[in-house]
């Protein structure tokens, strides 16, 4: 585009009478390339500017006359202040690619991506921040192989900011030293109600009284048939089955996140649930389940996730994601963090990249066609749900 400026002013001075200029074109071009430019090329289009402002008054032997004069100060000082403003650019760019590393590594600190493969489990898991170009925020998750199976966490801190960030530090790390210390689930969850009461006593202010965070907790058996879960006030994970079937995993009775014990106490209780092979679990917070279109309208992951085939974890995730970008035109409101955990089955590969949607269960073959019908938005299938999970 500066070249172009350069160009379209020297034939435009050119073609036209005396008494018109293009120095505007010739002053546009340094300040163009000043944020997009090196120093150098910034350099370089300025001089070329001047050059082509004064040559076209020598042609025309005007060089001395005031306007002519006034034209090349005019462009000479534009294309200074062009080489203050690259460099100010520059400064903020590298402050900026340093504040991005800072929050990268603080991420990777505080929130680790998961393997993809623990203890025989296929596991994936995604953060997706609302705000443009933040990496973390009040989600949370984590997987931790114990001596009692491998142990989950998602969880959500209200509030945002400093005071959330630390919050998600405090619950993830009682959660992996409980994970490997507590003999059962419900010990876990205890330990990180614990964790969150000291927490409170050192804040000030509102979140000193109304600090909570919503989690679900999950236990995998050491043989990977049966899932443990504890619920404190979390949206319900999903169950998915290799034929698209889904099952909403409900607690037996309702709880307060943690953090607010003071307004009840009672015990927890983890309810059972078969984990056949090639079910996928899938875990994740309210960024999800609350992302609205722009008519309002919530984003439903179990009539979109009914009846559709994953080739595995990594994919669902993905094809989720790109899915609620499309529900809400990219407009997300609030961070979301998936978790989802695949129980292999027999011959399956460790890592299958494929598609990200196969397709629906019904056309996958004829046993899984039971009760499947079409849905709209092309996201829903028909395929029915298991037989009740509830409890063994």
């Amino acid at each position: 585009m500066p070249a172009l400026l350069i160009v379209g002013g020297f034939f435009f001075d050119v073609l036209t009478p005396s008494n018109f200029t293009a120095s505007p074109l010739f002053a546009a071009a340094p300040l163009i390339a000043a944020p997009l430019f090196s120093l150098s090329n910034t350099v370089v289009t300025g001089v070329a500017s001047t050059l082509a402002v004064a040559g076209l008054h020598q042609r025309t032997g005007t060089a001395t006359e005031v306007e002519a004069i006034t034209e090349l100060v005019t462009v000479v000082t534009v294309a200074a202040l062009a080489v203050v403003i690259n460099r100010v650019v520059r400064r903020g760019d590298r402050r900026l690619a340093s504040a991005r590393e800072i929050a990268e590594a603080a991420q990777r600190a505080v929130l680790p991506t998961p393997a993809d493969r623990i203890a025989g489990l296929h596991v994936a898991a995604r953060y997706e921040a609302a705000q443009a170009d933040a990496f973390i925020g009040g989600d949370l998750f984590a997987v931790q192989d114990t001596p009692y199976g491998v142990r989950l966490v998602v969880g959500d801190v209200r509030g945002k900011g400093l005071d959330a960030v630390e919050a998600v530090a405090v619950v993830i790390g009682a959660f992996r030293e409980a994970a490997e210390q507590e003999t059962s689930l419900e010990g876990v969850a205890q330990r990180l109600e614990r964790a969150l009461a000291r927490e409170g006593t050192r804040r000030d202010g509102l979140d000193a009284f109304e600090g909570f965070t919503t989690a679900v907790l999950a236990e995998i058996s050491r043989d990977g048939g049966v899932v443990r879960l504890v619920n404190r006030g979390h949206p319900e994970p999903l169950l998915l089955y290799a034929d698209g079937a889904l099952d909403v995993i409900e607690p037996a009775e309702a709880a307060l996140p943690l953090g607010m014990a003071e307004l009840g106490v009672w015990p927890d209780r983890a309810r059972e649930f078969a984990y056949p092979a090639g079910a996928t679990l899938l875990l994740y917070t309210d960024g999800l389940s609350e992302a609205r279109n722009a008519a309002g309208v919530f984003y439903d992951p179990q009539t979109r996730l009914r009846g559709r085939i994953f080739p595995g974890p990594e994919e669902l995730l993905g094809a989720i994601i790109d899915d609620v970008r499309l529900h809400t035109g990219g407009r997300s409101t609030d961070d979301m963090a998936l978790l989802a955990v695949g129980r292999p089955s027999e011959g399956q590969q460790d890592r299958r990249r494929t598609v990200e949607i196969v397709r629906r269960a019904g056309q996958q073959r004829p046993e899984a066609a039971g009760g499947a019908a079409s849905g709209s938005g092309g996201a829903a299938g028909g395929s029915g749900s298991r037989s009740d999970p509830g409890g063994r």
